[in-house]
């Protein structure tokens, strides 16, 4: 997929809006937790520097449902932006309007500029036009680095492009273009695949899409306690998709006829409750004991899908293997992590948690590429058109 790149556009003395994708994770005292996001479109942010444009970052955060939520506004951002920059970032308390605007006229080139939190206003989800305009006349051309919000055809990823025709992609979208586009074309095999959390659904679409392309499948979380049960075996009280049961039980078809290697655990780590303090030991065999929660897969399955692993020259992780922010039940998906790192696979890690679980092990550099948005790598790797990319095609 070839697309328009900042690389081909000149952006000296220009007023560019940049989409980014700044929704990061705040503690009770709005402290960042976890600034990856904000430090992925770096690249983007200094090369327009470099080029002495004007830098208008328009970002969401969380989901505020159309009106102004103080805990989801993008101050404290601006303030770390600030530090990354080196600049003092200037910031509006709207995203439109009289105030974005005279902040905005008050930058000079090379200044940073982070506009309040888009999802304040109902019209950014709806895409509506007027709201697109009005976001538009901020600027005098478009680039977009928000990768995780490119699958939604929003005011500021798809409406901005009427008004502003002069568009590209940012170096962070470009990457994950590249990588994922590595997995759907000619991947190196064997191609590995493991999924794990929930949302089987969300799933479903990508198993099926890349069924032709994968050799192995290992799973963890509630994705395997669905195919377990699919299987007719006990799953105990763990959290089961009941309504993507069928869907599990079409995908199994599906293996069987393509002779895939399948993996669900062979041994679970089981807890009377999901807490702390809860009592919990490892079963002997693949399934969970009536009465007791499934939360992270066993030494054997760990065991096997290292294996797996090892074997892989191509890896795509998306979901953990249990309940890993809780620390007794977190050694699986930690392993896991631990395990992508020391393969000499081509590896992709998408999805907030995985991401999570990577950084927690330590191992995040020796991932080949981590995808900031996991909604939008799934639909890409299902196959589907993401409306923010498909409008900076050449």
């Amino acid at each position: 997929m070839e697309l328009i790149t900042v690389k081909d556009k000149d952006y000296s003395g220009k007023r560019v809006f940049l989409r980014v994708d700044f929704n990061v994770p705040l503690d009770k005292n709005l402290n960042i937790t976890d600034d990856t996001r904000i430090r992925a479109s770096l690249d983007t942010i200094n090369y327009l520097l470099s080029q002495n444009a004007v830098v208008i970052c328009a970002s969401h955060l969380g989901r505020p449902k159309g009106k102004p939520v103080a805990e989801m506004s993008l101050d404290p951002v601006a303030k770390r932006l600030s530090e990354l920059t080196g600049k003092q970032v200037k910031f509006a308390k709207d995203c439109v309007g009289a105030e974005a605007k005279k902040v905005v006229d008050s930058a000079k080139s090379g200044d940073v500029v982070l506009l309040e939190n888009l999802r304040f206003h109902p019209e950014e989800e709806e895409n509506d036009e007027s709201f697109s305009k009005s976001l538009a006349e901020l600027a005098d051309c478009y680039v977009n680095d928000a990768f995780g919000s490119s699958h939604r055809a929003h005011a500021s990823i798809v409406g901005i492009t009427k008004f502003l025709q002069d568009k590209a992609s940012g170096f962070l979208i470009e990457k994950e273009v590249n990588a994922l586009s590595k997995l759907l074309e000619k991947p190196e095999r064997p191609f590995l695949l493991i999924i794990g959390g929930a949302k089987v659904a969300d799933k479903i679409g990508m198993i099926k899409n890349l069924l032709d392309k994968v050799d192995t499948i290992i799973t963890g979380g509630v994705m395997a306690y669905t195919f377990i049960r699919a299987n007719n075996w006990e799953t105990g009280n763990s959290k089961v998709e009941a309504d993507a049961i069928p869907l599990a039980k079409e995908i199994y078809k599906e293996l069987r006829k393509r002779h895939l290697e399948f993996h669900t655990p062979l041994d679970h780590v089981v807890a009377d409750k999901i807490a702390e303090d809860a009592h919990y030991f490892t079963t002997e065999r693949g399934t969970v004991p009536i009465g007791w929660t499934g939360v992270d897969i066993g030494p054997q399955a760990v065991e096997e899908y290292a294996d797996c692993i090892r074997r892989s020259k191509t890896i795509f992780w998306n979901g953990p293997m249990g309940v890993f922010e809780i620390e007794p039940f977190a050694k699986g998906t930690i392993e896991i992590a631990k395990a992508v790192a020391a393969s000499n696979a081509f590896s992709v890690v998408g999805g907030g948690d995985s991401i999570a679980a990577i950084n927690k092990a330590g191992v995040a550099d020796k991932i080949s590429h981590i995808c900031t948005g996991g909604g939008a790598s799934l639909e890409f790797l299902e196959g589907k058109g993401l409306p923010g990319i498909d409008i900076l095609k050449k």
